[in-house]
């Protein structure tokens, strides 16, 4: 064992002397070596940094540790979609049976019910908006709500829609004059100059009906601000979601109530396609200008805003009636300091005070929404509203719900995600109604129907004489004073309804019914999911309690198939496998050159020593020494100029650690979890330097060392001579 030890630390003396003689060939395989454990450590740390992270931004959003679907789809599960749209799952039928099973596995601690699907909402254009308005306050005015103030309000409305029917006609002005179908042009001209008549508001009290049906379906389709928006939602309930992902927040309204039917906006989705777009550019900006620092003038982004706001001011006169437009012209002329007699029009001022650069952006800004934004609707749909969804089932008919707008809400760390802001939040009993699943309410309202009408099931055998009419004598009808289906279904219709306006005021009651009504927990959980988001106790253990959870479906008859987060997210989910695919390939490139390079100058350096190689041979060194002592000297590199590597890598990890680095577009907030990556070292990276540094150069020796071990005392002194 003396021996040995005493063989390699005259081989590692000779490799330092070595070293020191050549240095020029040090330097060069050393330099390459040294690149080389730099990348690997930085490289390998930055991934696993950007992998925590992101199972971060995933888990704690939406997905939990594991989602669990039937193995019986013919998609896989996908939770932001795929680029064919949404996968086709099968329906999980009971989800308090999953929920049941899935509890016996030992790692699992929450269980959250879920259904992703997406569905096109209709916002209306401001005067679709104005004449809702308008019509409900006249038919007010006709009953015992009438008052004064109401009548002022009318007046005001109208006021509205004429200055709406103003920034129309000045609109056709020019479209008429480009439009190819010019007869379309005339009938719509016609049809705002009938509007903006002073005979047709003097004649609006006499049949306020038919003047705003002539304005509904005339003059609201010539206005070209209304957004077809797709939403994509998340039904689930609520309670139990909230509770699982403690990052959700709620920002504006509140959470929905427990038990009850409700809507909540991701804050991401709800500022960018539900604001108003001048102030959203406005935001925008801002976030360029003052918290990225990027000035305005070296923008393109900002500077296209800005251009677009001084362009777009239609969608703010549109909103004004005559006494706020004239309010707003008055603040924007003390503001800009028009000159007395300056008669400038609104939209003109606006136009000037859109005109924003560094140096007067940030006061423009604040005036904006300290001043203006108040006469202005700055949400399309607000907090508080109704929202009506109308989606396409499963089997391909339309269905609608119509849920009440409780609030918005937000990730901690993930606010200007686009991603984690793209999916909100419904209820799990209206996704079952969207979907096209029978929910507990219809249930109920076609057994009533059923028991109402006589209607009853047939037997496959008795189905042609119950039919045809050969079947025994049916039951005697209801006795006189039985309530009918109508009043079964909808009690509380106003006695002296109008027979045409009874289908209007039973719809109205079951949708006030279904709004009030609270679900019990057996109710929201005693139905059909697509899928469940498992959140475990210890996330290290994933793959033994996915095959737990498929195990434990079995053993109960479900068809259950569990996935990971990062296989449910889909290509997001990929993503750093696609980085480290990137990083491998670069460190295979750097180190096959690094191969080569080494391999010649070794090789270079073994043919300079066959004198000295020629002369240890003949005093009786073994060509055992002497592959042994070149497979030394090329470890002696690798060790030095590789930990000399790991150190700087360290060193440069250390410092993104403490700095962060910062997150510049939608798509790196939610890699990196929030604003700024902070890079960690692992011990993983510092091990795969040095294994893969040893190992190339271990590997780079082989070839000169076989030669050297081919050189013979005869050799050397032919050399010598």
């Amino acid at each position: 064992m003396r021996g040995a030890f005493s063989e390699l630390a005259v081989l590692v003396r000779i490799a330092f002397r070595n070293l020191f003689a050549s240095r020029l060939k040090t330097l060069i395989v050393g330099g390459i070596v040294f690149a080389g454990a730099v990348l690997v450590v930085v490289g390998s740390s930055l991934l696993d940094s950007v992998n925590d992270a992101m199972s971060r931004s995933i888990i704690g959003s939406v997905a939990g540790n594991v989602q669990v679907y039937s193995s019986k789809s013919k998609d896989e599960l996908s939770i932001w979609g795929t680029f064919g749209g949404d996968p086709d799952l099968e329906a999980l039928d009971d989800f308090s049976k999953v929920k049941k099973t899935l509890e016996t596995v030992p790692n699992v601690k929450e269980v959250v019910p879920m259904g992703i699907s997406g569905a096109m909402v209709a916002g209306g254009n401001t005067i679709d908006l104005v004449l809702a308005k308008l019509r409900e306050a006249v038919k007010r005015q006709r009953t015992v709500e009438a008052s004064p103030a109401n009548a002022e309000y009318i007046e005001a409305e109208k006021g509205h829609v004429q200055q709406i029917i103003q920034v129309l006609e000045e609109d056709h002005k020019n479209l008429g004059a480009i439009s190819a179908d010019k007869q379309r042009a005339e009938d719509e001209q016609q049809a705002l100059a009938t509007a903006s008549a002073p005979g047709f508001w003097t004649g609006f009290d006499q049949d306020p009906f038919a003047a705003l049906e002539f304005l509904e379906n005339k003059i609201a389709p010539l206005a070209t601000d209304a957004d077809l928006l797709f939403i994509r939602y998340v039904g689930t309930d609520t309670d139990v979601f909230q509770k699982s992902f403690d990052r959700m927040v709620i920002v504006d309204g509140t959470a929905i109530p427990s038990g009850r039917r409700g809507f909540l906006f991701a804050k991401f989705f709800y500022e960018d396609r539900l604001k108003l777009r001048t102030a959203r550019r406005l935001d925008l900006i801002k976030q360029n200008d003052v918290d990225v620092k990027a000035p305005i003038a070296r923008d393109p982004d900002s500077l296209r805003r800005i251009k677009e706001n001084q362009a777009q001011t239609r969608e703010i006169l549109l909103q004004l009636d005559g006494i706020k437009a004239r309010r707003m012209a008055e603040k924007l002329r003390a503001f800009l300091k028009t000159p007395e007699g300056d008669k400038v029009e609104l939209a003109g001022l606006l136009q000037q005070f859109m005109k924003m650069d560094d140096s007067n952006f940030t006061p423009r800004y604040q005036f904006f929404y300290d001043e203006l934004a108040p006469m202005l609707e700055l949400y399309r749909i607000r907090v508080g509203d109704t929202l009506t969804i109308k989606a396409f089932t499963k089997s391909g008919y339309v269905q609608s719900v119509n849920v009440k707008i409780y609030g918005t809400f937000d990730f901690k760390g993930l606010e200007k995600s686009a991603l984690a802001g793209s999916l909100n939040i419904i209820d799990i009993v209206s996704f079952r109604q969207l979907y096209g699943f029978l929910t507990a309410d219809k249930a109920a309202e076609i057994a009533k129907m059923k028991a109402a009408s006589g209607a009853k099931e047939l037997d496959r055998g008795t189905a042609e004489a119950e039919l045809f009419g050969t079947a025994p004598a049916a039951e005697e009808p209801p006795a006189p004073g039985a309530k009918t289906v109508e009043a079964t279904l909808t009690p509380g219709i106003p006695a002296g309804t109008p027979e045409e306006d009874k289908g209007t005021v039973v719809e109205k009651l079951k949708r006030e019914e279904l709004a009030d009504r609270v679900y019990s927990k057996a109710e929201i959980e005693d139905g059909v999911v697509l899928n469940a988001a498992v959140i475990l106790k210890d996330p290290t253990k994933l793959k033994e309690s996915m095959a737990a959870i498929e195990a434990a479906g079995k053993r109960d008859g479900l068809d259950l198939k569990a996935m990971s987060w990062q296989q449910a997210s889909g290509l997001i989910g990929q993503f750093v496998w696609l980085l480290s695919l990137v990083l491998f390939v670069a460190v295979l490139i750097i180190f096959a050159v690094a191969l080569v390079i080494i391999n010649n100058s070794m090789v270079m350096a073994t043919l300079e020593r066959v004198q000295e190689i020629g002369t240890l041979r003949a005093i009786g060194a073994q060509q055992s020494f002497i592959r042994a002592m070149l497979l030394v000297e090329a470890g002696v590199i690798g060790v030095v100029f590789g930990s000399l590597g790991a150190a700087v890598g360290a060193g440069i990890v250390k410092v993104m650690g403490a700095v962060g680095l910062r997150a510049t577009t939608d798509q790196m907030y939610f890699f990196f979890s929030g604003p700024r990556l902070y890079p960690f070292l692992g011990a993983t990276s510092l091990v795969a330097a040095f294994v893969i540094v040893l190992l190339v150069s271990a590997l780079s020796s082989l070839y000169p060392a076989w030669l050297a071990m081919r050189v013979t005392p005869r050799q050397a002194m032919a050399s010598e001579e």
